[in-house]
């Protein structure tokens, strides 16, 4: 469906770029003997996403004491979107208090949400909020997103992330944990003002020879010749760049000792593939928003700008297909609702590793390693070791052990010839189901994280860590804080039987 037809059949949906503003309606109060006034209706109206600017990038700087990455903003992130817990109306009361809070307190923000949810809490904002047609979410998130924030659990943060699994880079993920479980989640929502105000003044009186990664001071330069305020612009008085200072409140600007840290998931890259080796991700849903009426989209220079392969026909160019999405937590195959056991041919770096005669296949990220893995019996991984586990889903052997292999190994899941015909489904984070049949290959590899000139860090899902409140000098605590505290405090890692004193 077109954005201008979208538009049209939403009517609280207005787009800007197609539509006259209209004065808004004024309500006039009379009383006897007082002099009249009039008070401007409440502006409740969503907006069409496109009027925004395109998206500010972040760097993230290593520092020496810590395996986790500065979140440094080269000006004030401007377009925010914000992904509550759905089917849950407590946590979009929580949503509409945190859009208001930011949106009086950080001038010049720009509130974004997915269309079903706009719909919904519109009514309860003063404000005009932002949105995209279901078909047009996943390019113009990508293309205008600076920074996400996740209010649920863990679901919810897998449903940010698969909003960009068609692209490079993902905007920093600020998660609040109100689901469930919440182990991915890190602050409690009643922290929300320290929460946001960290994010997102992390770094902003940083200048650009604080930048030690060459790569990282050349872009900086960049985006300053670009008018982007990236702080070499700096207040004399008050040595931080002025695009800060209509801040409420704003005193002193973090700088780099109290940037926000940054953990950088890996994700898994998958390519479905027929028996004649021809790439049909096309046939998966793009996003976990997306109808399945909707296609996937084509890529553009920020989707895939390695990847681009243009064909012409006719005197038009058209764009390959994608060659591959992004799985954050694990891809997976199983004989779904078939009595028989699914039979996979298993092959690691092009060998031959073994057949497989299970309910399933996972393989899946560190990230993923205390999901569905876990739940298959899989080994727990850190997400700074850069890997990913091949998970057999109650095999029929007993041999048949959990795999841990180096992150740029390339596996292939090929369904056997003895499956008797039937078509397995393949899922990806749990979305994106298609059928595959004898012949046919799924292809895994973990995703590489490139550090470029022009665009900084490529790759991962930047999650904005608490930082730990050990005063570790060594970094080390501050690494694990939250990750053993999500093991011991969520997961009941190595918990005694009946929760009572092991020695007792």
């Amino acid at each position: 469906m077109s954005r201008p037809l979208y538009l049209a059949r939403n009517r609280h949906v207005h787009s800007i770029a197609t539509m006259v503003p209209q004065p808004p309606r004024m309500t006039v109060f009379r009383f006897p003997g007082v002099r009249h006034f009039s008070v401007s209706a409440v502006r409740r109206e969503i907006r069409d996403i496109a009027a925004l600017p395109d998206r500010i990038v972040p760097h993230y700087q290593q520092t020496k004491t810590s395996s986790l990455l500065s979140l440094i903003w080269p000006q004030p992130p401007r377009n925010v979107l914000l992904m509550p817990k759905l089917h849950a109306p407590h946590v979009i009361v929580s949503a509409a208090e945190f859009a208001k809070h930011i949106h009086s307190n950080y001038p010049g923000l720009n509130i974004v949400f997915e269309s079903h949810v706009a719909n919904t809490i519109h009514e309860h904002l003063s404000f005009p909020i932002y949105t995209a047609a279901p078909a047009e979410a996943s390019s113009f998130f990508a293309n205008k997103i600076d920074l996400v924030t996740t209010m649920g659990g863990d679901g919810t943060i897998l449903r940010a992330a698969s909003l960009f699994s068609m692209h490079y880079q993902v905007p920093p993920i600020l998660s609040f944990s109100m689901g469930t479980l919440g182990f991915l989640g890190e602050w409690k929502f009643q922290e929300y003002k320290r929460a946001w105000r960290e994010c997102y003044m992390s770094g902003c009186s940083v200048s650009v020879e604080d930048l030690v990664g060459p790569h990282t001071q050349v872009a900086a330069r960049q985006a300053a010749n670009a008018n982007l305020s990236f702080d070499t612009n700096k207040d004399d008085s008050t040595g931080q760049s002025p695009a800060w200072d209509a801040v409420r409140g704003n005193g002193q600007c973090m700088g780099l000792s109290r940037s926000s840290k940054i953990l950088l998931r890996n994700r898994l890259r998958v390519g479905i593939y027929d028996a004649e080796g021809r790439n049909i991700n096309e046939q998966l849903l793009p996003t976990s928003t997306a109808g399945p009426e909707d296609s996937i989209p084509e890529i553009d220079d920020i989707t895939y700008p390695s990847a681009l392969s243009a064909t012409s026909t006719g005197g038009i160019t058209k764009k390959a297909p994608i060659p591959y999405l992004h799985a954050i937590n694990e891809v997976s195959i199983d004989r779904g609702a078939h009595p028989h056991l699914a039979i996979i041919d298993i092959y690691v770096n092009n060998h031959f590793l073994t057949e497989a005669v299970a309910d399933g296949i996972l393989i899946s990220t560190p990230t993923g390693s205390t999901a569905y893995s876990l739940s298959a019996g899989g080994s727990i991984v850190h997400p700074l070791v850069k890997s990913l586990l091949i998970t057999p889903i109650s095999p029929r052997s007993l041999s048949f052990r959990p795999l841990v292999l180096p992150l740029n190994t390339k596996v292939v899941l090929r369904l056997s010839k003895r499956n008797r015909g039937r078509e397995l489904p393949v899922s990806i984070d749990g979305k994106r189901r298609v059928a595959v049949s004898i012949g046919m290959e799924v292809r895994v590899e973990g995703e590489k994280l490139e550090k470029t000139v022009e665009h900084g860090w490529r790759g991962g899902v930047p999650c904005v860590i608490r930082s730990s409140s050990k005063g570790d000098t060594d970094g080390i605590a501050e690494d694990d804080d939250s990750w053993v505290g999500g093991l011991n405090g969520l997961l009941k890692f190595n918990y005694p039987f009946g929760g009572g004193d092991p020695e007792g």
